[in-house]
């Protein structure tokens, strides 16, 4: 551990300085342009260091210093129904933001997440770059069969529903209860191995409001005595349908005997998943005051959550975990190379690896396509190559493997190798595989490639889910083809396919540019206006981004005020692009200090210096001979 924290040691001496680079929405296709800007170090006052470090130094003061202590197994996980890679004992992956190849796979062998799930609530932010590689995504906290016996868990995979399951789908409306109640008077038996497996098809199809539903129709009917694990399933659907202040408020009603560790980390890792700094260090620490140990999960949750928000508390995170005796998991070390990576410190990246290695720890497949990906950004072509053919070995049979390879190598600009890996997948391809392929021909600007994939999957895969139609649409944004991506749109609505926020981010960046940002602006205004989801935050900071460069201060004002209402927790991202607007315009931004402040939002170098650009008061060397 030690060696782990002197890694980042440089990254801490100069207020952890990382490059933006991006790479959270790996898992849904789509990317996000919510990037934190923090290339340079850190200026703040003494008085604004005290106020931020408040939280952290409540992290040292324990009142336990046992380093002994278990994982169980909780009942979410984003692995669920996937086979056990034997690197998940901790809940590290449970609630993770970079996806294990076993999570993949899970996803691969089942048909999932469509937005034309009628219940389907957006996540709450569904990406942070262009995503070639399962990086830090927010991934669903499924209800997992890992409490279940052996015998069962491997019943439950073959069996790809249920019959409770299968009675809440044919459940006509919105409301579920009477479809259950029938289901119970036909003399149905309502076990809970029956209600596991119905939890995790809902729940794999993001259909939390029905999961909700069945959740509460159980309690009051009473088909079950509820235990923590329901309790906390409870919570997640609460926070994921309803959003986190409700989620609060049911922890005070769960009964006291029920309200442990298993309950106030699957809080946590919501907050985690909102982006919400003072609330997931507000759980933390009280998880700290009751005692409960602390644990690999909840100190990987942190990880991800500065990663993306306050990257120099990495290393107060890594201390913390060095002095309770926490070890890092496969997924710690994935989360630190990811961010020397996205820094373009491929020596401190390489550095980890090493440590990891001499911890007894392998990288595994997800890990190596990370570090081939930041290799190829880095113009380390021979050392990403080398990865890549590690990847593939000398029979290439995995299909997930395919899946990062198509990607990875056209990053690269190898279209040979494109072409090579998808022939191993055209013959009997998977959705998963046909959108690596178009978004593969996408960057290499191989549009006809794309739709050639695209038609294909059509016609090939049973159930087209909308995820594709956006693949292609970010392929049209990227090339201008405006004309093209409103036909598809049509084919998409004519398909019967919902459009939902991965639609809308596409069609926004189609927009945006095109240079019609008019126009994007209205339809992002009327999606989130008719729909129940909530927008990308990638989509409000495409247009941001737009009226920020034509210093059109009021719109950028009115996008920052629609991203709050949206839920979106302020942070750097949205206060750069709102002061370039400012800077562009050459107008003063009166009280955005105070404002910044106010959303807890501390600047570092590259904003410090916008600051002093729209400061109203600032003095020159010019004011100064006036004077």
């Amino acid at each position: 551990m030690w060696a782990l924290r002197r890694a980042s040691i440089a990254l801490r001496s100069r207020g952890f300085s990382i490059g933006t680079s991006r790479a959270c929405c790996a898992k849904l296709e789509i990317p996000s342009s919510c990037i934190e800007d923090d290339k340079a170090g850190i200026l703040e006052s003494p008085q604004e260091t005290y106020d931020r470090c408040v939280y952290l130094k409540r992290f040292y003061h324990t009142k336990h210093g046992s380093s002994k202590f278990s994982v169980g197994r909780c009942g979410f996980s984003s692995q669920a129904g996937a086979k056990s890679s034997g690197e998940d004992d901790d809940l590290e992956d449970e609630f993770s933001e970079l996806e294990t190849p076993s999570s993949a796979q899970a996803k691969q062998t089942s048909n999932v997440a469509d937005e034309s799930d009628g219940e389907l609530i957006s996540e709450p932010e569904l990406s942070d770059e262009d995503v070639d590689v399962e990086e830090p995504s927010q991934n669903e906290l499924e209800l997992s069969d890992a409490e279940t016996d052996p015998i069962e868990k491997k019943s439950s995979r073959r069996r790809a529903q249920s019959e409770l399951f299968n009675a809440i789908m044919a459940s006509p409306g919105l409301s579920i209860h009477s479809a259950l109640d029938k289901w119970v008077e036909e003399g149905n038996n309502v076990s809970r191995p029956e209600i596991l497996l119905a939890m995790l098809n809902l729940r794999k199809r993001r259909m939390y409001g029905r999961a909700l539903q069945l959740s509460e129709w159980l309690e009051a009917k009473k088909h079950i005595d509820f235990i923590e694990r329901d309790y906390a399933s409870r919570l997640d659907l609460i926070a994921k349908v309803r959003g986190l202040q409700k989620a609060e408020n049911y922890v005070d009603k769960i009964p006291k005997s029920f309200r442990g560790e298993l309950i106030y980390r699957t809080l946590l890792a919501n907050c985690v998943v909102s982006n919400n700094l003072k609330k997931s260090e507000d759980v933390f620490n009280k998880m700290k005051d009751l005692e409960f140990p602390i644990t690999t999960f909840s100190c990987n949750q942190l990880l991800l959550l500065y990663k993306r928000i306050d990257k120099k508390k990495i290393a107060d995170v890594l201390l913390l975990m060095e002095k309770e005796n926490v070890k890092p998991t496969l997924f710690t070390y994935k989360i630190l190379i990811d961010t020397k990576g996205q820094s373009n410190d491929i020596t401190g990246m390489d550095q980890i690896v090493e440590t990891m290695k001499a911890e007894g720890i392998e990288p595994d497949t997800n890990t190596l396509a990370i570090l081939a990906k930041h290799y190829a950004s880095g113009g380390l072509t021979e050392k990403a190559e080398a990865i890549l053919k590690e990847l593939e070995g000398d029979n290439l049979k995995d299909r997930w493997t395919c899946r990062l390879l198509l990607p990875l190598y056209a990053q690269l600009g190898k279209a040979d190798d494109v072409r090579r890996i998808w022939k191993i997948c055209e013959s009997n391809p998977r959705q998963e595989e046909c959108m690596a392929a178009i978004d593969a021909w996408g960057k290499l600007k191989k549009v006809e490639e794309a739709e050639a994939v695209f038609d294909m999957m059509l016609k090939s895969v049973k159930r087209v889910s909308s995820k594709p139609y956006s693949v292609l649409l970010k392929v049209y944004a990227n090339q201008k083809m405006l004309t093209k991506g409103k036909d598809l749109v049509k084919q998409m609505a004519d398909s019967g396919c919902r459009i939902g926020p991965l639609t809308w981010d596409a069609l926004v960046k189609l927009y945006v540019e095109a240079g019609e940002v008019e126009k994007a602006d209205s339809i992002l205004h009327k999606a989130a206006q008719q729909n129940q989801m909530r927008p990308l935050f990638s989509s409000y900071i495409a247009i941001m981004d737009q009226y920020a460069k034509k210093g059109d201060i009021h719109n950028s004002e009115k996008m920052f005020h629609r991203m709050r209402q949206a839920g979106y927790v302020s942070r750097l991202r949205q206060f750069q692009t709102l002061l370039q607007a400012y800077i562009n315009a050459k107008v003063p931004a009166y009280g955005i200090r105070d404002r910044m402040k106010a959303d807890n939002i501390f600047p570092n170098k590259g904003l410090a210096a916008q600051l002093a650009q729209v400061d109203a008061f600032r003095r020159t060397a010019v004011s100064d001979l006036l004077d």
